[in-house]
């Protein structure tokens, strides 16, 4: 479908990015070309600012900017995609990675771990392993004088 017709880019189940707030730029990308080294802007970069993005409710806009604090320019992320050799791919490539970027920004924080102590079988286990090993290297030792 091309850009123009899209409704948005659909992150997760419950927010959407208008294609209005994205932006795009082309630029040649590094490496070695071929024939079209000189003329192919097949370099994309998808621009986002985040920071004032009306897709976002105020809680998520909150956990996006803390989470993607060494990421962001005064509020705006940028995702690049060079390693296609077709800028079509390039676009689709920085789309998914968006989307990846800002639903794993915006998914809710692990629960706290638990700390729980070794079991009393455990500990057993343990001491009888470290004994036999022990054991076997007191066996591979010389003969006192």
């Amino acid at each position: 479908m091309p850009a123009a017709h899209r409704p948005g880019l659909r992150i997760g189940s419950g927010l959407t990015i208008p294609e209005s707030e994205l932006s795009w730029r082309f630029s040649r990308s590094s490496g070695p070309g071929g024939q079209g080294v000189n003329t192919a802007d097949s370099r994309a970069e998808l621009v986002w600012d985040a920071a004032s993005s009306a897709a976002l409710s105020p809680v998520q806009r909150q956990r996006l900017l803390e989470n993607l604090s060494g990421r962001l320019v005064n509020g705006v992320l940028t995702i690049t995609a060079s390693e296609h050799r077709a800028q079509l791919r390039n676009r689709d490539a920085a789309r998914a990675r968006l989307t990846e970027v800002v639903s794993d920004a915006l998914r809710p924080p692990a629960p706290a771990r638990r700390p729980t102590r070794p079991s009393r079988g455990a500990k057993e286990r343990r001491l009888s392993a470290k004994k036999r090993r022990t054991d076997l290297k007191r066996l591979r030792r010389p003969p006192p004088d």
